[in-house]
């Protein structure tokens, strides 16, 4: 079986799979780390939606002082970045 992907994906490069978000319990742990081997592409695609949905939950959280999509906003903001951190080590290995 192949398990190459299309030419046309990942034509920005791959995650390298080393930027971290969310803070563990214990000190210098982190929660979560983006997967090595995705395409950039993609994954600047989902931190552009994760943004999004960042931007709306804080701006409801705000409008209707509901601390829960405020901390909703500030995890997917840390994701988002997480993506867009990785993908653009990703982006300067394939240079």
């Amino acid at each position: 079986m192949h398990n190459e992907p299309p030419v046309v994906i990942g034509r920005l490069g791959w995650t390298v799979g080393a930027a971290t978000c969310l803070d563990g319990v214990v000190e210098g742990k982190r929660l979560f780390r983006v997967e090595a081997g995705n395409c950039c592409d993609h994954a600047l695609e989902q931190a552009s939606v994760l943004l999004d949905s960042a931007r709306r939950a804080s701006f409801i959280g705000v409008m209707e002082n509901d601390a829960v999509l405020v901390w909703a906003s500030h995890f997917l903001s840390e994701m988002a970045k997480a993506l867009m951190d990785d993908a653009h080590m990703g982006l300067n290995k394939n240079v």
